[in-house]
C-alpha cells in the first residue's frame, strides 16, 4: 500500500544510515506514485525524497558518513 511505503521506507533508510555501515541507498522516486506503471507503492514523491535526504544527511554527519 502507498501509505505503508511512505512510512516504512524513510524509517528504514534512516536506520540503515544510522547503523554506520550503509554504503548507499536505492530509493524509487516518482512524481505521482499512485500512477506509476511499476513500483508505485514503494516510491516517494520528489518532495518526500528531498525531505528524507535532508534527514539522512544529518544522520550521516553524526555517524561519520558522507552522502
Amino acid at each position: 500500500r502507498l501509505v505503508d511505503a511512505l512510512l516504512a521506507w524513510p524509517t528504514l533508510a534512516k536506520a540503515a544510515v544510522a547503523s554506520g555501515v550503509c554504503d548507499g541507498l536505492m530509493i524509487e522516486v516518482h512524481p505521482e506514485p499512485a500512477k506509476a506503471l511499476s513500483d508505485g507503492p514503494q516510491s516517494l514523491t520528489p518532495k518526500n525524497f528531498a525531505k528524507l535526504m535532508t534527514q539522512v544527511r544529518a544522520i550521516a554527519d553524526v555517524v561519520g558518513l558522507r552522502m
